[in-house]
This record gives C-alpha cells, structure tokens and sequence, in this order.
C-alpha cells in the first residue's frame, strides 16, 4: 500500500508509475484519494472545532451550576445539535476513510529506477548471459506429457478425474522424484543460505491475503472456502510473511530469512486460450518458497541475494535458464522490482517461468503493518519485504525430465538429487 503522504507530496510521480505499468486508466483513482484525502483534512478540522467547542461549553455549563448563576438549559439545547452534527461528521469521516483505504489497497506500487520502462513481456530484458549446461539430446526428443505417460509417473488423467483439470498426479519413482526436489531445495536454502525452515499452514484468512497484497486486487485467482471464509494459499509467500503481520520486530533481529515449502493453488481465471498442456499451466503445484524481511536500505541487495540463491538451485541441478528483469508493463502490481528466472524446455523450444523473485520495498509492510525502530531513540518505520520462489517445481521438472531424458527412453536423476531418491534412473 502507497503512503498518502507519498501520494500527496508527489502526485506527478505516481501518474508516471500508472502510466509506465500501462495503468493509466487507474489514473481517477488517484485523483479521487487526493479529493477525499482534502475532505478528509477539512473535516477532521471541522470536527475538531466543534468538539472543542462543545468541550468549552459543557465546562461552562458545570461553572453555571457550581455557582447556580443563571440558567444552563439554553446552552444544554444548543450543545445537543453540536454533538449531533459531530455524530454526523464523525460518520462521514468513517467513510471517507474508508474509501481512502479501499482507493490506497487498489493502487500498484512504485517502480525503482532500474525497471526498464515498456509495454508487455515482449519489452523485458535479459539480465545476464543464459547460462548453458551440456545434455545429451541428439536424438528426437519427448516432452514432460510423454515421458510421464511412458514411465508411469505421472497421471494426468486420473488426477483431472479426481479434482478437475490442473491438478496433476505424481507416482511412483515420479512422486519420490518430486520429494526428493522439494527436500533437495529446502536443505540448499536452510543450510548452505541460513534460511530458518517454515512448514506453515496453507488455508489463510482475508487479512493474510490483504497483508501481502493478493487482496482484492487478485481475489478472482484465488480458491475461497466459503463456509469457513478461508482461502487456499496461491503461495507460501502469504502465510509465512504474514507470521510477523501486526508486530514490532527486534532490530538486531534483522534480516529474518525463511524458506518454506507448500502447494500452491490458483485459478488462473482468464488463462483460457494458453497452453495448458501437463504442467506449463495448473491449479495446484508445489514450490519452496523463500521470505526476507529488512532494513529499507539493505533490500536491493537481499534482492540479489535471493536472486543468486534461486540460480544456485538450477546451476546444482545443471538445468539450463535465464534471469529477466520485468519491464513496468509486466511487473507485478505489489513489486517495485522484480527478476524472473526461466528454464529452457528442448521440448517445447522456448523458456518457462520458474521462479520470480520481487522486492516489494514497504508496500506489505504497510499493509501488514510489520515494523521496527533503527534504534531506541527513533521513531519506528516499516520493514522491506521480498520473496522469492526457490523453486516451482512444475515447471521446472519439465525442464529436468526432458533434458535429463536417454535415447531410450529412460531419465536419468540428477547427481546432487540421487542421495534423496535412492536410484539414479527412471
């Protein structure tokens, strides 16, 4: 969420914002938070006159009977319009500020100055060099769809049958390769990158989701169970961070960072028409999760860090990938800088997104109200919060079965996962 005082001191900058995410017909809205932010100002000065003024007659009248000089009827009469029209004021008030609220919850964040400014995908840039790994694939290639099928290890059908479409089915050897991915990532994060491990619960509340900013501005990609006003987690990212949602967080405790892992679910309203063969596109998937929370000034640089750590996943593995840095048009709503990490599929020859890793500055925070103090003589300011997917995993064993494919028709296990799954081919 946008800070008001932001928004009042330099409007022009967030009309930039809106109109570099190609957003400009949010732009009313902007407009109409300054009028009510300028009602709200000029309200509360009414109120407050009027309050004092009742304040000032009501000791006035408790003078008069002290002293029994003259009678404190008429001004009885008169103090109960005010109070009644202070009722009506502070009612008005109520729902402007709400409407501010609701105006501030809709609004995207700002962008840092290095996201590069366009339209669509099309307009993101490479951050680096893709990096290359040497795979044996000189022979007629099968996709995830046929070596699933062929092996037995992953059931579709049966799991469309079970829940719908999207909702895969790992089995055999192809669920304890997928285990083993996830066990494989989570030690990676915890012990070589000093992430504590959360197992945290995947059924949030409303203001978990508001928290982290997937409410309401996305609330139709969300699973909503409506009996208990619970919502399916489309990320781990919204529980874990909202662990700390409300609270004042010991300095000298910062940077907090956690790992975790969880089944993600979504939707995907509005994604009839793309490819959604096997896994490229589903509605549950699994994906190991990482959370920091900061000083302002250290974010960008734990942006990196999470960067580096998602990469260092895919080099272990020795799956080939990419970095993007997100234009303003692509980017997130909740992030101010985002990279995305996509593997190669030999298969499908093109990249698929893998993992996203987003620093949201104090825009969670705020929401959230997650702060702290510098130190004990200043005044308490929001923590930077960032997460980064460590990674998805659907995506991500496409990439691994197809390239680690034999002519055969076998696959063979990556070295780093064959100490988790016990056998070195499928």
């Amino acid at each position: 969420m946008l800070d008001i005082n932001s928004i009042r001191q330099n409007p022009d900058e967030v009309v930039a914002m809106l109109h570099n995410r190609q957003l400009s017909a949010e732009e009313p809205k902007l407009h109409r938070v300054l009028e009510c932010d300028k009602e709200r100002k000029e309200l509360v000065q009414r109120t407050d006159e009027q309050k004092a003024l009742r304040n000032k007659v009501s000791k006035e009248v408790a003078e008069m009977k002290k002293k029994g000089t003259g009678s404190p009827d008429e001004l009885i009469i008169q103090m109960k319009s005010v109070s009644e029209e202070i009722a009506l004021m502070d009612s008005a008030l109520d729902q402007i500020e709400e409407e501010i609220e609701n105006i501030l919850l809709a609004l995207p964040n700002k962008l840092h100055a290095s996201v590069p400014t366009g339209r669509s995908v099309a307009d993101n840039e490479i951050f680096g060099e893709p990096v290359s790994f040497v795979h044996d694939l000189d022979f007629p290639v099968k996709n995830h769809l046929e070596l699933g099928k062929s092996l037995g290890i992953l059931d579709f059908e049966r799991g469309a049958k079970v829940s719908g479409a999207g909702f895969p089915a790992y089995i055999g050897k192809g669920a304890r390769l997928e285990r083993s991915l996830i066990n494989f990532m989570l030690d990676t994060h915890s012990e070589r990158h000093g992430y504590t491990e959360v197992f945290p619960p995947f059924l949030v509340n409303r203001e978990s989701l508001r928290g982290t900013g997937q409410w309401p501005k996305f609330a139709d990609q969300v699973y909503h169970i409506g009996e208990d006003d619970l919502y399916a987690i489309p990320t781990a990212e919204v529980p874990v961070t909202n662990l700390h949602r409300g609270e004042m967080l010991d300095t000298t405790t910062l940077p907090i960072s956690y790992t975790a892992y969880s089944a993600c679910f979504r939707r995907e309203a509005g994604s009839y028409g793309k490819d959604t063969r096997g896994f490229l596109r589903v509605h549950q998937f699994n994906k190991v999760e990482m959370v920091k929370f900061t000083r302002p000034e250290e974010s960008y640089a734990a942006l990196e860090e999470i960067r580096s750590h998602a990469e260092a996943i895919l080099v272990a593995l020795k799956i080939p990938y990419r970095v993007l840095l997100l234009c303003s048009g692509d980017i997130s709503a909740n992030a101010t800088k985002c990279y995305d990490i996509e593997v190669w599929s030999p298969a499908e020859q093109k990249y698929l997104e893998a993992s996203s890793c987003s620093n949201f500055e104090d825009y969670q925070a705020r929401r959230s109200n997650i702060r702290f103090k510098p130190d004990s003589k200043s005044k308490p300011e929001f923590v930077h919060t960032l997460n980064g997917s460590g990674l998805a995993t659907s995506r991500l064993m496409v990439s691994l079965l197809e390239h680690y494919q034999t002519s055969d028709g076998h696959i063979k296990v990556p070295e780093v996962l064959q100490c988790y799954t016990g056998f070195e081919v499928i």
